[in-house]
């Protein structure tokens, strides 16, 4: 990274952003019909019906590379300009080699800007939105690449089995004609112990009663309320809403508590039919919304990362998004054309068997 220019940049935000979700689909009443158990009781519990699976050759790497050239390719951006490069996962197909560099040799962004792999569960993506919202605003470099990408793991026959799924959104930070203003960001965070993986683990682990209250309702409100009393604004002076989606439950929920109308946080539940990406989750709810928001429209999104932490923004629409947004698929067109996978081939896409 060469440190050409140390002013601080005005009006930093979100000039682009792109999505990649695998065709591949598996139905709850699959899964459920595996391990004997009523799939219409998952999915009343979850408000989960079907989930992204990656082929084979797909991983962290390779999903974070083609939303990458997804968001390049809607706003027309000059890879060069790209400072810094952070890839938020829990599923880096590496232990000991960064997912951020082969991005950035892939969309040839490299070798003069700076790069890092991140990690907080689900809400390493909205870290990474931070760290590149302060670089740039500062002036260490012009555009920043924040991506939250995950092929999520989850042991055969677990819960968590019904949601896991994969997926990947990159946003584009820097000065110039953004497509969404970022007006103010506000995190909470705790030691919570309700999910982790263990390094050399196949597969994470949750601690049950931890997973609701203490964890995720806790750290979601809190960071929005927060966020709220930051800004002096209230529910109500927001078009939509957009949580972490762990199920399709928990955010409706947590909505609903908050002060939030179903109109407002409908348009950004994906998990029904994508299944939980992890760190990408909230992110590519946010593509969603971005795919059918009117310029002018004030977005409230918080993330949720097990461990435990939540970082929430407060996010306005500008005009910029009507010439940007048709550069690249929407959310939507991922799932035009999609394989259904029975369980047999899905054990074989993960290699289960």
């Amino acid at each position: 990274m060469t440190l050409k220019n140390v002013t601080p940049n005005g009006n930093v935000g979100i000039l682009s952003y792109g999505v990649y979700i695998p065709r591949n689909r598996i139905k709850v009443e699959e899964i459920a019909r595996l391990w004997g158990k009523n799939p219409e009781d998952i999915k009343r519990g979850l408000d989960v019906h079907e989930k992204s699976v990656p082929d084979p050759d797909e991983d962290t790497a390779t999903i974070s590379v083609e939303a990458a050239r997804y968001a390049i390719r809607r706003a027309k951006i000059d890879p060069a300009r790209i400072g810094a490069i952070y890839v938020g996962s829990e599923s880096h197909p590496y232990a000991v080699k960064p997912t951020a560099t082969i991005v950035a040799e892939a969309i040839g962004a490299s070798p003069r800007m700076t790069a890092a792999d991140y990690e907080f569960a689900c809400k390493a993506g909205t870290a990474a939105i931070q760290t590149c919202l302060g670089l740039s605003t500062s002036g260490l470099i012009d555009l920043g690449l924040a991506i939250g990408a995950d092929v999520a793991q989850s042991a055969p026959g677990d819960p968590l089995e019904y949601a896991a799924a994969a997926a990947g959104a990159a946003y584009i930070l820097g000065p110039g004609p953004a497509i969404v203003e970022i007006e103010a960001t506000h995190s909470y965070t705790t030691d919570t112990p309700d999910f982790w993986r263990r390094e050399g683990a196949s597969y994470p682990s949750h601690g049950g009663r931890f997973t609701g209250e203490p964890a995720y309702f806790k750290h979601v409100t809190s960071a929005t309320r927060g966020l709220l009393e930051k800004t002096g604004t209230k529910p109500g002076d927001y078009d939509y809403a957009v949580f972490h989606q762990p199920n399709g439950k928990f955010p409706a929920r947590a909505a609903q508590e908050l002060g939030f109308q179903k109109p407002q946080y409908e348009p950004g539940i994906t998990v029904r039919r994508l299944g939980n990406s992890y760190s990408a989750s909230s992110l590519v709810g946010l593509a969603n919304v971005l795919d059918q928001a009117k310029p002018g429209a004030r977005i409230m999104m918080c993330s949720f990362g097990s461990g435990a932490g939540s970082d929430a923004f407060q996010l306005r629409v500008t005009p910029q998004i009507e010439t940007v947004r048709p550069g690249a698929p929407l959310v939507a067109d991922f799932s035009r054309h999609v394989n259904y996978l029975t369980y047999a081939q899905y054990a074989k896409h993960l290699e289960l068997v």
